[in-house]
């Protein structure tokens, strides 16, 4: 089956996580993208763990699906060879400093003027202008900056950051979701556009409630573990032999679970008759649930609230995630072969389309496309001898 972006060649110039990230997402919905790498060294991920055969599973994870092609940037030659793919190319996806680009002859006002349809997307840790868009960040940086570290951690405890890349990773989704609505722009017009999408941007940009707690009350949110602000009960609890959630999301949920403890007069307790009551409680009402919650096994609650339809969760760890029946049967982790590590386990697409394969591809080795992609453009053998004896390829 034809996938949703069949035909579309985007160039990935990014390294490391976001723009790769976006730049995966692509390739998982059909895109041919072309990496573009530094030679004999590659994107820097190709040297961060855990390895197999010598080959970073990191880089794998993120490159699925490409085809690596070596070019130096820095060089007079490889801009000219990056031009000349830019000009049938559909999209370009990077994530250098500001104005890295541009000082090379690349930038997006100089691809423009060769590709008009090209489609240039940005990812940096404050976006291409304002006060901070010099300044370089990492994915921490983005979280403090971005107001996710003040609202994550104990409660009353010492912030911290989420336990992955959620800066990288939000903007990797917000610059994707930014190139295909350019794509169907374009469609309409002939005119590709540039799309900037910051990390601290796209940090703020989700955070979901805590900003109109804010500036609806003045209330400064700070972190609460893992209850939610409003919403009670909606936490964490203790059992015999292990920790679930429970998600007592309104009033009938929590009058399902008051029948479960064999309890049901607490739902009718003014305290907590209402949501906000409850969440005015949150605390004895935590210690009344974890009375039940702590003489019983995981197991004999998680059995009893699904029987009663009151939404929760076992904590599962990655081992027990990568196992799980239910994933496996959406195709969320497969096996491909590589050239080098041979047959490794990776992540799935999560997008499930009726008329597009969710079939994965495998990660390239360095270089492994550029002869192939040069004699694409038509390149010579002797050209790309050169090009390879000058250092460019």
């Amino acid at each position: 089956m034809n996938k949703a972006l069949s035909g579309t060649k985007v160039l990935d110039v990014s390294r490391v996580l976001a723009g790769p990230f976006c730049a995966m997402l692509l390739a998982d919905l059909g895109a041919d993208v072309i990496k573009v790498e530094v030679p004999r060294r590659g994107d820097d991920s190709r040297q961060f763990g855990p390895f197999r055969n010598g080959e970073s599973g990191y880089y794998m994870t993120f490159n699925r699906g490409k085809r690596s092609v070596t070019l130096d940037l820095r060089k007079p030659e490889g801009q000219a060879v990056f031009k000349d793919l830019a000009r049938t190319a559909d999209v370009v996806v990077e994530n250098f400093a500001v104005g890295t680009m541009d000082k090379w002859g690349i930038g997006y006002d100089d691809l423009k003027t060769i590709n008009p349809r090209i489609v240039f997307g940005s990812i940096t840790g404050f976006g291409q202008y304002g006060p901070n868009s010099q300044r370089k960040a990492f994915d921490p940086i983005a979280q403090a900056m971005g107001g996710l570290m003040s609202v994550t951690g104990p409660e009353g405890g010492t912030p911290v950051r989420v336990g992955i890349a959620l800066a990288d990773i939000s903007a990797a989704q917000f610059l994707t979701n930014g190139i295909l609505a350019a794509l169907i722009q374009r469609g309409r017009t002939g005119e590709g556009q540039r799309i900037d999408v910051s990390m601290q941007d796209s940090i703020v940009g989700i955070l979901e409630n805590s900003i109109i707690r804010h500036t609806f009350s003045g209330e400064i949110p700070s972190p609460l573990g893992s209850r939610h602000p409003t919403i009670t009960p909606y936490d964490v609890f203790r059992t015999r032999d292990g920790q679930i959630f429970i998600c007592g999301a309104n009033d009938a949920s929590w009058q399902r679970l008051c029948k479960v403890m064999g309890r049901p007069e607490l739902a009718n307790e003014k305290r907590f008759q209402s949501n906000q009551d409850r969440t005015c409680h949150v605390f004895e009402l935590k210690e009344l649930i974890e009375d039940w919650t702590k003489g019983c096994s995981q197991e004999e609650v998680l059995t009893a609230l699904e029987a009663s339809e009151v939404p929760c969760a076992a904590i599962m760890g990655i081992d027990a995630v990568v196992s799980d029946p239910h994933l496996k049967a959406r195709n969320m982790f497969v096996e491909v072969n590589h050239p080098t590590a041979g047959k490794v386990l990776i992540t799935g697409m999560p997008i499930k389309m009726s008329a597009s394969s969710d079939i994965i591809g495998t990660p390239p080795v360095l270089g492994e496309h550029t002869e192939t992609v040069l004699k694409e453009l038509e390149y010579s053998e002797e050209r790309i001898a050169k090009l390879r004896a000058t250092g460019t390829i």
